[in-house]
């Protein structure tokens, strides 16, 4: 006997537009840096003047939290799909989605100096 778990239409959808979603963001993130960063007065100092910015600095934990999310998304697949035993599965989401919230949490820590 076969049971079937009954789901509703478009299953998953979701979670492939927000890769494609947080992929655009970092997209742009990346060439706006490599547009930005030629332009800032080379050494420390440059660099310093732009990431001091507040809107540097917000767009900058806009990718990182697009990353997070990207990675979560990516790494929980992969243990839904390779992992079996579910108590092995579920320590791997937790583990994962804690590194995943001190990385955001570090982030905002070296961008704003909290």
């Amino acid at each position: 006997m076969v049971n079937r778990v009954v789901v509703g239409a478009h299953y998953g959808l979701k979670d492939w537009l927000a890769q494609r979603v947080t992929a655009g963001v970092m997209v742009a993130y990346t060439l706006l840096m490599a547009i930005l960063l030629p332009l800032s007065a080379g050494g420390y100092e440059g660099w310093h003047a732009l990431m001091s910015h507040p809107f540097i600095r917000f767009i900058s934990f806009i990718f990182v939290l697009s990353l997070c999310y990207h990675a979560w998304v990516g790494i929980r697949d992969i243990w839904m799909d390779y992992v079996k035993p579910t108590a092995v599965r579920l320590t791997l989401h937790v583990l994962t989605l804690l590194a995943l919230v001190g990385y955001a949490g570090w982030t905002i820590q070296i961008l704003w100096g909290l």
